[in-house]
């Protein structure tokens, strides 16, 4: 019984250390400085912007696609991102972010879904940002963890990965590009 009680004990610090020390959820912004070109949301995040993604679902597989038209406005270090998504199955969601730049590259995010603040921090050619977020009611009404990383290119497309948790274990994940409205890619 004891060799059965410290298995599990083991098995269960060597899940925690590989999440803590190796995967998207433990990157941390430092890994980044000095990456080019340098994220500046003033610049990268303004204006209308276009975003198309698909959403997976706790097995990996593709469970929603969506475009969203998103119109972030600033003004000094503060500034509001609506959102309008449009998800495969015709339905839509209404969102609005508000982000305060602070003087340490640090940024606070709310939005009326997430509870609390969200905290982030710009990094070279990232933003990388932690919150918990409530899903709507349709969805199940559950609290997750949230972690965004965003990585913009050199041709000023920004490439948005975010995971989501239930009680540390990953239950959907997001892909999606964020560019200027307008602008014709290959």
């Amino acid at each position: 019984m004891t060799a059965f009680i410290l298995g599990i004990v083991i098995s269960l610090l060597l899940i925690w250390a590989m999440r803590h020390f190796t995967g998207f959820t433990s990157q941390k912004p430092d890994e980044y400085v000095g990456n080019l070109p340098t994220f500046d949301m003033h610049r990268h995040l303004s204006g209308e912007l276009l975003c198309e993604g698909m959403i997976f679902g706790p097995t990996g597989r593709v469970t929603s696609r969506f475009r969203a038209t998103m119109k972030m406005q600033w003004e000094g270090p503060r500034g509001t991102m609506d959102e309008h998504f449009i998800y495969d199955d015709g339905s839509t969601q209404d969102r609005e972010w508000r982000l305060t730049l602070e003087d340490n590259g640090a940024i606070r995010a709310e939005a009326d879904d997430v509870i609390g603040t969200g905290r982030g921090t710009l990094a070279g050619n990232t933003l990388g940002l932690r919150y918990r977020i409530r899903l709507p009611e349709s969805n199940g009404g559950h609290v997750l963890d949230a972690v965004d990383w965003m990585y913009v290119q050199p041709d000023g497309v920004i490439l948005n990965r975010s995971q989501f948790r239930k009680f540390g274990i990953k239950v959907a994940e997001l892909f999606c590009t964020i560019r200027p409205m307008g602008a014709q890619h290959a």
